[in-house]
């Protein structure tokens, strides 16, 4: 089944309709800000899945024509921003739409960023106080080294912390806001051997946890240090779950990519263990697949629902994780290579899915209507409502 060219569509997935029947997704909590996309309702028709229950996947392509598009994050009236990696412009999409999809307008374009390889302008977080400090935080690469900065209304770019390892590729670049207000940072290890995850002097290989004006949050692993994991090789996806359990994805090993569950002060591995290991002093992760089928990208959450948007792998992984942490049944998959490389992935105040494509690359395939932002609802309780 193809959706290169529809503006919405609705598909229903056997293996995705496996999820059980007792998930119950609905909405996100009141601290998640914004309000549903003005979107016209797609049109469901329902099936039945082996398990007897009737659920179908809405598939809608909310903007086209971007480049690279980078990090997702949604603003208090329902609006989303955007980064575009190699063009170092914020985009605003939405809430309006006409009849190609949700409006996209450009806020900014930051002349700091310089764009190479993998590195340029990423992640982008809004502030909690967003409607009254009207803030926004983004990660990006210089000449040197990988930042993050703060922009607030269109000003000038503020660098909050810098001297993150910068090269070719492994850059990181997860930004996100924790349950606890704390900015969370996933950088990229930076070096072809992988000499800088373990090093706790260096801000290469972790996540680290800062304040907003960017120096060491209180309570992290080691007073005055922002490192809150380590053993990482490069970090692009960050999400929480309805029980505060903090998810990550780790790209870029040569033989597995993961999905971790990330505590306080743990070591994820890297360089000395790539995949599941048999070290007691390593976390392994919660799931591993094979790299030419996963190097996945951005990770969401909502209620039992964990999945992530992979690059090599062009599909999307779904999990259905208990309230224990473990995960059940096999992780199913989702536009396996229908819509090429998957980025982005975040949880939309309306409880859908956002996932954007990253065909408008060198190792990517573009269509001509890439790359594209999409939104995803499943049917009878799932991600969104339709």
């Amino acid at each position: 089944m193809r959706f290169r060219r529809g503006r919405a569509a609705v598909a229903t997935f056997g293996a995705v309709l496996a999820l059980t029947a007792s998930c119950s997704f609905g909405p996100p909590g009141p601290d998640q800000a914004g309000s549903p996309p003005n979107l016209p309702r797609p049109s469901v028709a329902p099936t039945s899945s082996a398990d007897g229950e009737e659920r179908e996947v809405a598939i809608t392509v909310l903007a086209k024509a971007l480049e690279v598009p980078w990090g997702i994050a949604f603003l208090p009236d329902g609006s989303a921003v955007v980064t575009e990696r190699d063009t170092a412009r914020i985009l605003k999409v939405g809430p309006e739409s006409d009849a190609e999809g949700l409006k996209v307008t450009e806020l900014q374009r930051l002349s700091e960023v310089r764009p190479s390889g993998d590195g340029g302008l990423l992640g982008i977080a809004v502030s909690p106080k967003y409607a009254t400090d009207k803030t926004l935080y983004v990660y990006y690469s210089t000449e040197r080294d990988n930042r993050v900065g703060k922009l607030v209304a269109g000003g000038k770019l503020q660098p909050i912390l810098t001297g993150i390892p910068r090269s070719a590729s492994h850059n990181g670049g997860a930004l996100a806001f924790g349950p606890d207000g704390q900015l969370y940072v996933g950088t990229g290890d930076g070096t072809p051997a992988g000499s800088l995850a373990a090093n706790p002097k260096s801000l290469g290989g972790k996540i680290l946890r800062i304040t907003t004006a960017g120096k060491p949050a209180s309570g992290n692993p080691v007073k005055n240090s922002p490192v809150w994991s380590s053993g990482h090789r490069n970090v692009q996806g960050l999400a929480w779950d309805r029980t505060k359990r903090m998810y990550a994805t780790e790209s870029g090993q040569p033989r597995s990519g993961e999905l971790n569950v990330i505590t306080k002060g743990a070591n994820y591995g890297w360089p000395t263990a790539d995949g599941p290991g048999t070290d007691a002093k390593l976390t392994n992760p919660l799931v591993g697949w094979p790299a030419a089928e996963s190097s996945c990208g951005g990770v969401a959450a909502l209620d039992s629902l964990v999945a992530t948007a992979c690059l090599l792998g062009k599909r999307m992984y779904l999990l259905n994780v208990t309230g224990n942490g473990t995960v059940l049944g096999n992780p199913q998959q989702l536009l396996n290579d229908e819509f090429g490389r998957l980025r982005a992935l975040v949880t939309a105040p309306d409880g859908s899915f956002w996932v954007s494509t990253s065909n408008q690359e060198e190792a990517g395939e573009p269509d001509p209507e890439d790359d594209r932002i999409i939104r995803l609802v499943f049917s009878d309780g799932g991600a969104g409502r339709s």
